[in-house]
């Protein structure tokens, strides 16, 4: 008897789901026609020439190095007189 309502229950389902489908989700009688001013080659080559000039590399990605008239030891030395001095913070009194 149980299995017979559930049965039932999935048949009466199945029955109003179906009438429940959705038509185009946007009719053609509702939409502007659109009339383009350019031809097809005229898109695929303005396409094929992006596609050409397009880069894999992320803006700026490519950095210029700077050359420096110090040695590595003179901006050591700078660096930890900076220290001493109290000029660069640390710990986490810094970060208020």
């Amino acid at each position: 008897m149980k299995s017979n309502r559930i049965f039932a229950v999935a048949a009466l389902a199945v029955l109003f789901s179906a009438g429940v489908q959705a038509d185009d989700a946007v009719a053609p009688e509702y939409t502007k026609a659109f009339q383009s001013s350019r031809v097809r080659a005229e898109v695929v080559a303005e396409a094929a020439q992006a596609m050409r000039k397009r880069s894999n590399e992320p803006a700026g990605s490519r950095v210029s190095p700077i050359r420096s008239s110090l040695d590595r030891a003179a901006v050591r030395a700078q660096t930890a007189q900076a220290l001493r001095l109290g000029q660069i913070p640390s710990g986490e009194a810094s970060a208020i």
